[in-house]
């Protein structure tokens, strides 16, 4: 017969304690939060983006919001593994988002200062958890941070130049 753990099922030995995983998966969830919300923030700028800049930021947002589409999953599925329940609804990541996103459609240039402050702020959020992951020896979800913060750092630099003179 199987122990059980009564949060995430059966029993999970995979070198972090329970506690650790419930840390972290809470930390993955606040990205998690963030990323959907960026997600979101870039997918609404790039339908609605107007002016002299449209044709260059539709494009610039679309590969955004695909890259940061394609994240989502990887970092849901971090938190599945680590034997933990992903937030998917639109309250929970309301909850967990440090990104607040704007009413109306902001002018172009607005856009690309938000989402640099989305990119950045997600950034930091990714960053945040590196102690404990450090703490508790994991690796993978380690990897998966540095991997986000690449992208993050990357983005906002690029959106940054935009804005340059």
């Amino acid at each position: 017969m199987k122990s059980t753990d009564q949060a995430t099922g059966p029993m999970m030995d995979i070198g972090i304690t329970a506690t650790d995983r419930a840390e972290i998966a809470a930390g993955l969830s606040r990205l998690l939060a963030d990323s959907f919300t960026l997600y979101m923030l870039t997918h609404n700028f790039h339908w609605n983006v107007k002016g002299p800049m449209f044709n260059s930021l539709h494009q610039m947002f679309m590969v955004q919001y695909t890259e940061q589409w394609n994240a989502l999953d990887v970092i849901a599925e971090r938190i599945r593994a680590l034997g933990h329940p992903t937030p998917g609804t639109f309250s929970e990541f309301a909850r967990l988002a440090s990104i607040e996103a704007p009413e109306g459609v902001p002018a172009a240039k607005d856009m690309i200062r938000l989402l640099v402050a989305a990119q950045e702020a997600t950034a930091r959020t990714a960053r945040g958890l590196f102690p404990l992951v450090d703490k508790a020896s994991d690796q993978p979800t380690a990897d998966l941070l540095t991997q986000r913060l690449e992208v993050h750092e990357k983005t906002a630099w690029m959106l940054r130049s935009l804005l340059e003179e």
